[in-house]
């Protein structure tokens, strides 16, 4: 396995550290301004204060890295994190907070931007299906991990953000310690936002509506439990069990879409997700397996949502035009994650906790809709000429880079690769 050289298991060992202590930051933060009478408004404006800071990020950190490089980034960015979750602890104010997860969610984007920039440049093209579908595995089970540590203590103590400070300072030491490789790019250009809903509608409104309903998923999921008087143990196996989940279910979703018209896929899976919903917030009183039972499968339609939305613009895309245009889809995708958190927690405020699946079924059954709509504009793709769905990575513009898909250019369609 050319591409798994010590230098890229040490990133890989960073890459796991990193999003450890993200996924707890995620659920910790929510849980402890809920259980501090701070209203569920209030964790939406910090939710999307990360994803704001994530969204600018990805913009502006490749320059920050060129000029440094990418060593001496990744240094600052994860030191300024865990300082920043120590600043959670000192002291709880929202509009400390809010400041606060938007630097987090800044250097999140510059230091995943440095990983995945290294990762693109410690492979060949013949190893990257692998490689980016290893990374992206980690994450799932790194965030899944991260949930677990919330049963170590209290939230509303000052250990667990002691915690998650000290693993996002030890994800410097692998890095640091590896062996320079060659970078590849870290900021690489994209398709202008018109030129992409002129080509593929769906693939970006898809985009944007799969990067809200996972940020509201992580980030609102904590306070819905909270308010049905879960105890913490119980939020943080369900939070690890629907992340699980959300990877695991991906695998059907993702046959089905090379198998058949991905159209229709789409919306077959969309209107199962808002069924789910809807289903969920009309029963009374579920007990925990059954409403855990009933989100994985939600979770592993909104996890898929994006790489579908991505698989699908790129069966209408010339080949040359695939890294420009995922570049701008993931930056569709962030918009819709700043967004759809706060826009939630304004519905839950309204109709209660149980607005989070209210308001998420609609966005599904909407967008399911509107892939109807778009199956009746132009003729769909055959089967021999889509490109292969690819488990992606919902971080940065870099990722990109890492996508097999890329290589297209010259060449036939790619076989999809699901061992990998």
């Amino acid at each position: 396995m050319p591409a798994f050289t010590p230098s890229t298991l040490a990133l890989l060992v960073s890459v796991a550290l990193v999003w450890t202590a993200n996924g707890l930051c995620f659920t910790l933060l929510a849980v402890r301004l809920n259980a501090d009478g701070f209203s569920t408004s209030d964790v939406g404006i910090v939710t999307t204060g990360y994803f704001i800071g994530q969204l600018v990020g990805a913009m502006f950190c490749g320059r920050m890295i060129e000029r440094v490089g990418h060593v001496r980034a990744f240094a600052a960015f994860a030191s300024i994190i865990s300082a920043s979750v120590i600043g959670y602890a000192l002291h709880v104010d929202l509009a400390l907070w809010t400041v606060i997860r938007i630097s987090h969610g800044f250097c999140i984007a510059g230091s995943i931007m440095v990983a995945e920039s290294w990762l693109n440049g410690a492979t060949s093209n013949q190893g990257r299906g692998r490689l980016l579908a290893v990374y992206t595995i980690i994450q799932y089970l790194a965030m899944s991990a991260g949930q677990q540590l919330l049963n170590l203590q209290s939230p509303t103590s000052f250990v667990l953000f002691t915690v998650a400070s000290i693993l996002f300072s030890l994800a410097l030491v692998p890095l640091v310690l590896s062996r320079s490789v060659t970078a590849g790019e870290v900021a690489p250009s994209r398709l202008g936002i018109l030129k992409l809903i002129e080509v593929s509608p769906l693939g970006v409104l898809g985009c944007f509506a799969g990067g809200a309903l996972v940020a509201i998923l992580l980030g609102l999921m904590p306070v819905y439990l909270s308010d049905r008087n879960y105890e913490v143990s119980d939020i943080a196996l369900f939070m690890s069990v629907i992340i699980l989940g959300g990877l695991v279910v991906q695998y059907p979703i993702g046959r089905a879409s090379d198998m058949f018209d991905r159209r229709t896929v789409i919306a077959l899976t969309l209107f199962a997700g808002g069924g789910v919903c809807f289903a969920i917030a009309l029963a009374p009183n579920l007990d925990f397996w059954p409403l855990a039972g009933m989100t994985i499968l939600y979770g592993g339609i909104v996890y898929a949502l994006y790489p579908l939305a991505v698989a699908h613009a790129n069966d209408y895309l010339d080949p040359a035009d695939l890294v420009a245009a995922s570049a701008g889809l993931i930056m569709a995708m962030a918009v819709g994650a700043a967004i759809g958190p706060l826009a939630t927690a304004v519905v839950m405020e309204r109709i209660g906790p149980d607005g989070l699946y209210i308001f998420s079924g609609a966005m599904c059954i909407a967008l399911g809709g509107f892939a109807v709509f778009r199956m009746t504009r132009r003729p769909s793709v055959s089967n021999e000429d889509q490109g292969p769905y690819v488990l992606l990575s919902r971080t940065t513009a870099a990722s990109v880079e890492l996508d097999p898909r890329a290589d297209l250019e010259g060449e036939g369609p790619l076989e999809p690769d699901y061992q990998n």
